[in-house]
């Protein structure tokens, strides 16, 4: 039966892993001896941007293959782990995926060599890298914090400001929609999980957490069920809309002014620029809403780390390469400017000095995107993030077509069960 045996064990024999590191099963130490890499990555550019690592060490030779993101590329590595070969040495991992890799021993804990690098990321990054524990499976490579964009121009006219608390942010959506019937501030979409799973982040929520040898589930958890009732309230009352984004009905929404505000994340920009081109200058970006205005949050849509697979031979200059392409400075700029991802690394800023085309008129645009980082609460995920997933499309769809406000603090229940299930089908072991 599968029972997650590899983060139990990172979790309990922590101190013999901080003292001893794995480096010492490289097969590749020494500095003169030729070592070939592959990676596998579906950022945009990265061939442009190792080429920068290429010529600096002839030694050590990171060759890109581009694969597709999201399932198709675990699934990839997972079968390439299986069958003991075809596994690149580098990888590129979405932070909600590195529980299942884990529990697969696809990749390696590079605490040994990269534990250093804690300090030069915000707390939740580096958490979702390590999950909750001093081992580490990964570097963290781009983020998403949350951000609120938002009509500038409809805002003036309404006489109101970027909303400070999600109270703010009801009042706003129920003035502008009173206003004009036509105009909404946001809509809630059923099909985006990964934003829903951020809004509950920000509101202290991590529905995973490993308690001893145990998985616990707390997805139906007060700070979700807050969440869950704010946004049925706002779609009962009428105040929002509630149908999908990603859409062409909602792209036109977007350009064409009914609808005038988006909690997104630090990339909305590109978005933007393709779905309301023809709204450019009349958009802001401002920090997320907050619950308490006193201690500010916010949680995350997006983001990936760049890991090193149990199968390479070469563990000491494959972290070598992870730790450069995230950290350094240079590293930073071409992701940021070759690869069109925000770096997780805090130093992003020093190299961020020009806003996104879209937003030309807000220098200060990636100084709140650090701040949002920065208060990026830490959050886990499990082993099955895509059953959850498909069991919020399935219940908050139903709820989001009703229009009752009970109906999604209700559908957090079937979440739960519908993900306790599957991980106890599974093999894993789960307390409660």
């Amino acid at each position: 039966m599968k029972k997650f045996a590899p983060l139990v064990a990172a979790l309990t024999l922590l101190t013999v892993t901080a003292a001893c590191g794995s480096s010492d099963d490289d097969t590749s130490t020494e500095s003169n001896e030729k070592v070939a890499l592959t990676y596998w990555s579906w950022a945009p550019n990265m061939d442009k941007v190792v080429a920068a690592w290429n010529a600096k060490n002839p030694n050590i030779q990171v060759t890109v293959n581009k694969q597709d993101g999201g399932d198709p590329a675990v699934t990839k590595l997972l079968t390439a782990i299986k069958a003991g070969s075809g596994a690149p040495d580098v990888m590129q991992a979405e932070y909600q995926k590195i529980p299942t890799l884990v529990s697969a021993d696809a990749i390696a804990d590079i605490a040994g060599e990269a534990g250093s690098l804690k300090d030069k990321f915000p707390q939740g990054s580096w958490n979702g890298v390590t999950l909750g524990s001093e081992a580490v499976y990964g570097v963290p490579q781009d983020s998403g914090p949350l951000m609120f964009f938002y009509r500038a121009d409809i805002f003036e006219k309404n006489g109101l400001q970027a909303p400070k608390t999600w109270d703010d942010y009801a009042a706003a959506a129920e003035k502008i929609h009173t206003a004009n019937p036509k105009q909404y501030l946001g809509t809630f979409s059923a099909t985006d999980a990964g934003l829903f799973t951020g809004l509950a982040q920000q509101a202290g929520a991590s529905w995973w957490g490993v308690n001893g040898d145990s998985w616990t589930v707390n997805i139906n958890d007060a700070a979700t069920q807050k969440v869950a009732a704010y946004w049925g309230g706002l779609v009962e009352k009428g105040v929002i809309d509630n149908k999908p984004m990603y859409t062409p009905e909602w792209n036109t929404a977007l350009n064409d002014g009914t609808q005038v505000g988006w909690v997104s994340a630090v990339w909305a920009p590109g978005v933007l620029e393709g779905s309301a081109k023809d709204t450019k200058g009349k958009w802001k970006a401002a920090p997320m809403p907050q619950w308490d205005a006193a201690g500010p949050a916010t949680g995350a849509w997006g983001g990936s780390a760049t890991s090193v697979t149990t199968q390479t031979k070469h563990k000491k200059q494959a972290a070598q390469f992870v730790a450069w392409l995230n950290s350094d400075p240079e590293a930073l700029k071409l992701l940021a400017t070759t690869a069109n991802v925000y770096p997780a690394a805090t130093a992003a800023t020093s190299v961020l000095t020009s806003p996104p085309a879209f937003f030309a008129d807000q220098p200060d645009f990636y100084t709140i995107a650090a701040e949002a980082a920065k208060a990026t609460k830490p959050f886990t995920y499990g082993p099955n993030v895509n059953v959850a997933y498909s069991a919020f499309n399935d219940a908050f769809g139903k709820a989001a077509e009703s229009k009752k406000a009970a109906a999604f603090t209700e559908s957090l229940a079937t979440m739960q069960k519908t993900t306790v299930d599957d991980m106890k089908n599974s093999g894993f072991n789960v307390a409660g």
